[in-house]
């Protein structure tokens, strides 16, 4: 291991000689501060790692600004500054405070600025009860992470409280006091005692226990109390199995231990947490004179409530008769002026006037159509003239055209007529089969013919034929 001494040689520049206590002594003349605290600063750091155990005093921290944290630890001769960073302060897991017995692990430096030293803290860890507080801290925020401390979990407690069992140890003062404060406050609730070991190896299974009887009476709710003590002594309390057993106990759990600073595991998860056992007994037990003072006042109360209430009713059925009678009045007024306007209609008064009313508008409905029938049918009859004679015109002017033409067609098919032709001393010779005879070589002497004439028809027999040659 390289030594101070063996630093300070390795400058090559400085020679160092024995003085009076055999310290090494410079010999090239006085150096400056800044020059002494940096040789200091390095000689230091040659140093190796320590881990100090010691007590906290002193303790400033952490600063608001930065998060770091500044303190001595001290023995029963010394005591040294103590520098811890926020990021190892944050990783240590509790608090630190005076009067706590810690070991810390780091480094000796030196700060140029003022020259002073301080060691350097890299880890921390709590000893003695730091240690059992650490402990107990990482419990408490395992079973905050499960959510047995959350306040939606935990069980109501009745107001009024009439059977109460108390879990305790039977040996100590704390039974007494319970029960002299529940007879002084209230004679008449129901005590139950199940006695059980509240500090030692093997108390937190008593207790589980004891719990499991009291429970399996029903009581109203269950004290779980005992007398102040030292951290150590009330760490029957911070044991993680009794704190579950505390959560998961079907009836109310109310915590009394030690005195007011001191908290446990118990408290934290019991339905409500006392700083006494005398304030837990107190807290299930209103005083018989107050709950009878509060009984009276709030007789008082609902007799005045009551009477208020018996009042207002009063004049809301008295406001809601006038308003009837009001409504009521209205209402048969209308009604009268309704039947007396309909009893002066002509339909009840004079009943046969409808039929008269009516026989009458017949009458004068059958003169209107008696007279207005022949002025109809004149005037459908002028009508029809009038469109007669308008067809006759507009048929005369559209066949005339037509009659034209058909005349010129029949001129011209008459002109072309063979009746014409026949008319002029022409004929027409048919042989026995009606065929058109054109040439008389088709015929022979014995055939009958048939000859079509201007008017009539001659039959007859071939009795020669000769061929005739066209010029």
């Amino acid at each position: 291991m390289t030594s101070a001494f063996d630093a300070y040689g390795s400058q090559g520049d400085l020679a160092f000689e024995e003085g009076d206590k055999g310290s090494p002594v410079r010999q090239d003349g006085p150096i400056t501060v800044t020059r002494a605290l940096e040789d200091a600063k390095l000689a230091l750091g040659t140093l190796p790692i320590l881990t100090v155990a010691g007590e906290v005093t002193g303790f400033r921290g952490p600063n608001a600004r930065s998060g770091h944290c500044y303190f001595q630890v001290k023995d029963e001769q010394s005591a040294m500054d103590v520098i811890v960073w926020r990021g190892t302060y944050a990783k240590c897991g509790f608090e630190l405070r005076d009067g706590l017995t810690v070991q810390i692990t780091g480094a000796f430096d030196v700060y140029t600025g003022s020259g002073r030293m301080s060691f350097i803290a890299r880890r921390i860890e709590a000893s003695g009860e730091g240690l059992l507080r650490q402990q107990v801290a990482a419990l408490a925020r395992k079973l905050q992470q499960e959510g047995l401390m959350d306040p939606a979990r935990k069980r109501p407690i009745p107001r009024f409280c009439t059977r109460v069992a108390v879990v305790t140890s039977l040996s100590g003062s704390v039974i007494d006091d319970v029960k002299r404060t529940l007879a002084r406050r209230n004679p008449l609730v129901e005590l139950q005692v199940v006695g059980c070991q509240v500090q030692g190896p093997g108390a937190p299974a008593t207790i589980r226990y004891a719990l499991d009887v009291a429970a399996a009476a029903a009581p109203d709710a269950i004290l779980l109390v005992r007398g102040g003590g030292s951290f150590e002594d009330l760490m029957t309390f911070n044991d993680e199995g009794l704190a579950r057993a505390v959560a998961a106990c079907p009836v109310p759990v109310i915590t009394g231990i030690g005195h007011e600073p001191d908290t446990s595991i118990c408290d934290m998860v019991s339905d409500r947490r006392c700083s006494t056992p005398t304030a837990a007994a107190e807290s299930v037990a209103p005083a018989i004179d107050e709950l009878a003072q509060k009984t009276a006042d709030r007789q008082a109360r609902l007799v005045s409530s009551m009477g208020r209430i018996v009042e207002q009713a009063d004049a809301s059925v008295t406001l809601a008769s006038e308003r009837m009678a009001r409504a009521a009045q209205g209402d048969l007024a209308q009604r009268r002026l309704a039947v007396e306007a309909l009893a002066t209609r002509r339909c009840l008064t004079e009943p046969g006037a409808i039929i008269e009313d009516r026989l009458r508008s017949l009458e004068l409905t059958e003169e209107r159509l008696l007279g207005a029938l022949p002025r109809s049918l004149a005037m459908r009859h002028d009508a029809l003239d009038a469109m007669s004679r308008r067809v006759r015109t507009a048929g005369s002017r559209l066949l005339a055209p037509h009659e034209a033409a058909l005349s010129r067609a029949a001129a011209s098919l008459d002109a072309l007529s063979p009746l014409k032709v026949l008319a002029r001393g022409y004929a027409i010779t048919r042989d026995g089969e009606g065929h058109v005879v054109s040439d008389a070589s088709s015929l022979s002497a014995g055939d009958a013919i048939s000859v079509l004439l201007g008017r009539g028809t001659v039959h007859a027999t071939v009795t020669s034929t000769q061929t005739t040659t066209t010029i």
